[in-house]
């Protein structure tokens, strides 16, 4: 009986061993960018963030002076996270390692100069001052 109780111990602490730590490394050009995952801000790159699930992400990546860069990346499972090989890889005696890189080129913003400025403020203002036709 002892025997058995021996074997179920060594067979928890092998299982208890494994795991797998997941994380995004999100970088972009320019570098100092802020970023959200799902909603959640994250830091600034180059950060890497941990994940939980495989899936899709929304990111959003803002810059002072450049286009908001707004994403939707796909987190495919690894081959070891597929059923049934994910219950070999839960028995594994080490840690795999799950590192998905995302980089954003950045544009920078396009903003005009102060005739441009004026003149589109004019042209909104004649256009919501017209009188409004009754039928």
């Amino acid at each position: 009986m002892r025997t058995w109780y021996g074997l179920g111990a060594i067979v928890l602490a092998v299982a208890a061993s494994g795991c797998i730590e997941r994380k995004l490394q999100l970088t972009s050009d320019p570098p100092g960018a802020t970023v959200w995952v799902s909603g959640v801000e994250v830091g600034t790159t180059p950060v890497t963030t941990p994940f939980t699930w495989h899936g899709e992400y929304e990111i959003i990546v803002r810059h002072e002076g450049y286009d908001t860069v707004k994403a939707a990346r796909n987190v495919p499972p690894r081959i070891y996270e597929v059923p049934p090989l994910d219950l070999l890889s839960a028995l594994a005696p080490w840690t795999y390692h799950d590192t998905r890189h995302f980089h954003f080129t950045m544009n920078k913003l396009d903003l005009p100069d102060d005739a441009e400025l004026i003149d589109s403020a004019r042209r909104m203002r004649s256009e919501t001052l017209k009188p409004v036709e009754s039928k």
